[in-house]
This record gives C-alpha cells, structure tokens and sequence, in this order.
C-alpha cells in the first residue's frame, strides 16, 4: 500500500509541475551522446532540497524522480540506466548507461527547494558524431498500426478491453496505454510487482484498470460512447525482452435497441410467460378440486344413499273430547320420531 501511494504521489507531482510558480531557469547546455554521460542538474543556492525531477521534452516524459523522504522512482525506459549522482545536498544530476539514439533530445531538470522555490536547466544530448538529422520522425499513423485483435461495441454498453499474455516469459510490469485519432500513446494504467507484492496504477478517466497476479491486466468501460474508439496497447517488460500487444476498437452507432436492452425484454417475457402458465395451473387445480366436490356432493344426494325419514307429522294439540272434535286445525306440529315396533309375527289361532 506504501509502495501505491509513493508512485501515485510522483505522478500528481509530475501533472502538477508545470502549473507551479514560474522558476528561475539557467541556459541549456549540450552534452554528448556517450556511455555513462552526466547530465548536470545542480541548484546554486543554499536551502532545503524539496524534489528534483526529471523529464524529456517535449511530451514532458518522465524520467526520474528524487525526494528526501520516499527515496527515487523511475519510468519504465529508465529503470536500472539512470543513477542520481547526489554529490551534494543541492545536487538532482544524473547519470545514464546503456545509451541508444532514443535518448537523443532535451531533458528538463527541475529542482524544487525552500525557502526560494524552484529551480530548474534544460540539457540537450546529440550525437556530435554524426550530422543532426533534418526532420524527427513523426509517431506513426493510426492506419500504419496493425492490431493484434479487434473488438467492436455499440454505443451505451459495456466492454472489457483485456490483454491478455501469450507468453512463457516472467513478467516484471505491464503498461497499457491509448491512442486517439491525432494523439500519441498515453498511459492509462500500469501493472507491476514490487516488494513481493502486485503494484496497480490507474490513470484512465473512463474506465477503471484491474491486475492479475499473472499481471494480465483489463480496463472495464462503462457506456461506451464513440470517444472510447481507438487503438489500446499493452508492453509487457519480461526477462526476455519487452512484447506488446495491441487492441483496436471500434465502436458502432446504436441502431435501435441495444443487446442489454433486448436481453432485459427477454427476460421480461419469460418472466411474465412463466408467471401466467402458473396462475393458469392454479386456476385449473382448483376448478378441478371444485368440480370434484360437487360430484361428492351429488352422489350423497342420490336416492340410493338417502337416509330413511323415520320422521313424522304428529299434532301437538291435546287430546279433545268427543265434543271438542268440531275443532278441525291445530296450529302447532313437530317432528317426531316415531320408533316402529318389531313386526310381530302371527301366530295361528287355536281351533
């Protein structure tokens, strides 16, 4: 956690640098390109070193940072060729071994102190051997670069650009980096393993970075618009020698409903498909359970398995005189059971 927070306080260091205070700057000198060279960054006043750091003009590269308290950091091209001299407590010069014509240009040195702020020198290296050429070489167009892969999105989705690495080689830091129409490559998230441990730095502003422990590192778009197209690259530095791979990708217009959109309205239908075959079911279950109670219902009621009425209509009135028979209504009846004697069975007279 210490070794991601020190790298991502170089990198804001160097974002920032050039919108602190104007400093006091010396003339540039030319060194020659050679084994070893020396590039002089020494602060001629007295005072307390802050940060020195360096980096290559004009994309304003960086090359090397220094600081009291959190030690030195370098990128990737200059690791283990740049050395900090620190001849004295001012002194921010370097040293570089292992030369190639790629470190011909102008480097910027700044040295931040207190309490009189920065201070910085521009140092030009050339191959005073030979000629200067007429015309740097322009970067590459995006039609002279030959991807590796291709992926196409559509407008509004989602989309995971991975890198993946096809390699038997050991893998000390991935780089993965963009490129726009008119735009060189720029950083957008850095893999790497430090301390024994897996190091990730995310610069995209679009997506968010994500490391493996293989270092296989992806970068996750959310709602792709047409400015996420281009070309993405990454550079894996291995034990035998740096491999890139490169992504290109394009992204269509939306024309209708996009593929989250109809799997959303699937999903939707099946739901509500499902749901009414289910309702169906219950509403059969119990049109059946229903049908089967009133054919009960009516098979009690079948004069076959009646019950006998032993029931019958007995006045409730009295028992009247002979001289109270005019009277022909009772208005009072019951049910009462009547309880039928055994039929008894004749037996013959005797004669």
């Amino acid at each position: 956690m210490e070794a991601v927070q020190k790298d991502y306080w170089y990198f804001v260091v160097l974002i920032f640098l050039p919108f602190l205070k104007v400093a006091t700057q010396q003339k540039e000198a030319v060194v020659r390109l050679e084994e070893g060279m020396i590039l002089r960054c020494l602060c001629p006043w007295e005072g307390n070193l802050s940060m020195v750091s360096w980096t290559k003009v004009p994309d304003r590269n960086p090359v090397a940072v220094f600081h009291p308290e959190f030690g030195v950091s370098f990128s990737n091209h200059y690791k283990e060729r740049v050395e900090f001299l620190r001849t004295t407590p001012m002194d921010g010069s370097i040293s570089i071994r292992n030369v190639t014509h790629q470190d011909i240009g102008t480097y910027h040195c700044s040295v931040q102190t207190f309490p009189q702020g920065p201070w910085t020198t521009d140092i030009q290296v050339d191959d005073l051997d030979e000629p200067p050429p007429e015309e740097e070489p322009e970067p590459p167009s995006p039609e002279e670069i030959v991807a590796d892969s291709e992926l196409v999105a559509e407008e509004n989705s989602n989309l995971t650009v991975t890198c993946n690495r096809q390699h038997n080689a050991t893998v000390h830091q991935v780089i993965l980096e963009r490129m726009l129409r008119d735009e060189p490559w720029s950083i957008i998230g850095v893999c790497k393993k430090a301390d024994g441990g897996l190091v990730s730095e995310d610069y995209s502003v679009r997506g968010r970075v994500s490391c493996a422990d293989s270092l296989d590192v992806s970068l996750q778009l959310i709602d792709v618009t047409q400015e996420d197209g281009g070309f993405y690259r990454c550079t894996f530095n291995t034990d035998v020698g740096v491999q890139t791979t490169t992504v290109q990708l394009t992204v269509s217009e939306s024309g209708g409903i996009s593929l989250s959109l109809y799997m959303m309205y699937i999903y939707i239908g099946v739901g509500a498909a499902g749901l009414a075959i289910l309702t169906a079911i219950i509403i059969l279950a119990m049109r059946h359970r229903k049908k089967n109670k009133r054919e009960e219902y009516r098979v009690k009621l079948h004069p076959s398995h009646r019950q006998p009425n032993f029931y019958e209509n007995m006045p409730m009135c009295p028992r009247m005189s002979k001289k109270s028979r005019k009277i022909k209504t009772c208005p009072v009846y019951a049910n009462v059971q009547t309880i039928r004697p055994p039929t008894a069975r004749r037996l013959p007279r005797d004669k």
